[in-house]
């Protein structure tokens, strides 16, 4: 019987987690963001960032946990840092961990993420890792994020808390135009 198919759909490896790399010291990092929606679930704040070949990469906002913070407080500060948008922490709608060298590391991330209201503030792109920033109607964030593990967080995020499903608790927040 052949293997079941990996995340990209071809075989599994035998190997797990990154190939090892000769003089590379592995490091863990953790981050937290999440997904912003206005109050009516129509549009969620994204950030645009420039990849090496200059192309622009969809994603949620998100940034290093700093020391005594929680998550949740990460969370909120990445989303108003990156975006401009203040946001209120409502869940937690899931964990990504992920690998990738830099700086002669190999990095094992993981990244936190919550479901946030917008509550307040204006598009900004002044964060400097930041290219563009826009609200993006929930139905084109499919097609629009850069990363397979975004889309099926905000996928199972829609899918458990969106219209009709517990969206009412968020209360009144700002709309945007």
């Amino acid at each position: 019987m052949p293997p079941p198919p990996g995340r990209s759909g071809g075989s599994r490896s035998k190997r797990r987690g990154p190939r090892r790399r000769r003089g590379l010291r592995t490091v863990d990092e953790t981050s937290a963001g999440g997904l912003v929606v206005d109050s009516g679930w129509e549009s969620a704040a994204v950030i645009g960032r420039s990849d090496r070949r200059g192309r622009l990469l969809w994603s949620l906002p998100k940034g290093h946990i700093e020391s005594g913070e929680t998550p949740e407080e990460t969370a909120a500060r990445e989303v108003s840092e990156e975006t401009g948008i203040i946001g209120r922490v409502i869940r937690p709608i899931g964990t990504i961990d992920y690998w990738f060298v830099a700086d002669n590391r190999r990095v094992h991330k993981t990244v936190h993420h919550f479901l946030l209201v917008a509550v307040g503030g204006d598009l900004s792109d002044e964060d400097v890792e930041v290219t563009e920033v826009a609200w993006m109607p929930l139905g084109e964030l499919d097609r629009a994020l850069a990363y397979d593990d975004e889309r099926r967080l905000v996928q199972h995020a829609i899918a458990l808390f969106g219209p009709g499903r517990g969206s009412a608790e968020f209360g009144t927040g700002t709309e945007h135009g």
